[in-house]
Formats: C-alpha cells, sequence, structure tokens
C-alpha cells in the first residue's frame, strides 16, 4: 500500500509536457526498434531474393552453371513432384547441364510477382537459415516462335547460411499444373 501510494503522488508530480515528453520518448523507442526488425526482414528477403535470381536468372535461364557450383550446397538435396528427386550437388547440377541445357527450346522460370515469402530461421539471436516459398511459371521458348507459358508451380527452398555464405540446401518443387 505504500509503494501504491508513492507511485500516485509521483504520477501527480508530473506535469503534463513532462507526460508529453514520456510519450514521445517511449513512442520514438518503439519506432526505431520496429525500424530495426523491419529492416532486417527486408534484408533478408533482399538477400534470398538476390541469391532466387543468381541460380534461375543468370543460371537456369541462361544454362550459366557457375552460380550454381557457388550457391548450391554439396549435400543439396532437390525433390520435384514429376522428375524425382536428386541427393546431391553432383547430380543436381549434372541435371541442368544434361537435361535442361540441351533441350530443343529455351526454358525459362519466373516468379509470380507477389508470391514470395521468406521466413528467418534462427538459433537464438544468431540467424542460421532462410525458408523461401513462392510460386513461379516456366516458359518455352522455340526458335522463332513467342515463348509460352508450360506450367506453374509452388516451391520452397530451404538456404543455410555459414559465416556471411548462403547455400541452397534443400528444394522442393511441386503442384506443377498446366498453363492456365
Amino acid at each position: 500500500m505504500l509503494i501504491r501510494a508513492y507511485y500516485c503522488k509521483k504520477a501527480d508530480s508530473w506535469s503534463g509536457t513532462q507526460i508529453k515528453r514520456l510519450i514521445l520518448v517511449l513512442c520514438g523507442c518503439l519506432g526505431i526498434i520496429y525500424l530495426g526488425i523491419s529492416q532486417n526482414a527486408d534484408n533478408l528477403y533482399d538477400i534470398i531474393c538476390e541469391k532466387d535470381s543468381l541460380l534461375f536468372n543468370s543460371g537456369f535461364n541462361n544454362c550459366n552453371l557457375a552460380p550454381f557450383h557457388e550457391l548450391v550446397d554439396e549435400d543439396c538435396e532437390f525433390y520435384h513432384d514429376q522428375n524425382g528427386f536428386t541427393t546431391s550437388k553432383t547430380q543436381f547440377i549434372e541435371q541442368i547441364e544434361h537435361g535442361l541445357c540441351k533441350l530443343d527450346y529455351k526454358a525459362t522460370r519466373e516468379i509470380i510477382p507477389g508470391t514470395i515469402e521468406v521466413f528467418p530461421l534462427k538459433a537464438g539471436d544468431r540467424l542460421y537459415g532462410a525458408i523461401q516459398e513462392g510460386r513461379h511459371r516456366f516458359l518455352a521458348k522455340y526458335p522463332e516462335k513467342d515463348a509460352f507459358v508450360t506450367s506453374e508451380a509452388r516451391f520452397t527452398h530451404l538456404w543455410l547460411k555459414e559465416q556471411d555464405k548462403w547455400t541452397l540446401k534443400r528444394v522442393l518443387s511441386y503442384d506443377h499444373q498446366p498453363s492456365r
């Protein structure tokens, strides 16, 4: 009871200006904390989208295997609902090199706008990975013809971070549907 009386007396002694200042300081602190969290989340989203772009826009879409050698984990596993699975980086890259890159048409992959989500994976305060989910479409472009969509699908990627290096560890590509 004595503590409560002191608190009420102390609160009564604050002027309206002091209370307004306190509220402004608290709002400012909360804003800074929110901004920091938001920037970290945005930064992670940008990092993962950049890695995805290197793999697909540079790698998959142009048969440039260098990004796969750099970004795919040695222990990568890739699960596809129509073409089975691979259990190593070597097997994954060989399938791209001897399959995708040898087609009689140019295959490309596009993200369906607005579908990408990135979720951080943490151990305590340490960020060790991210889950990327989204939808993408695949197109075929035959010589002297317009490109057309062959299918749309969902994907889930598990990205791991060791020190400052990100690698693609697990890939799920599923729910492939003919073009709509």
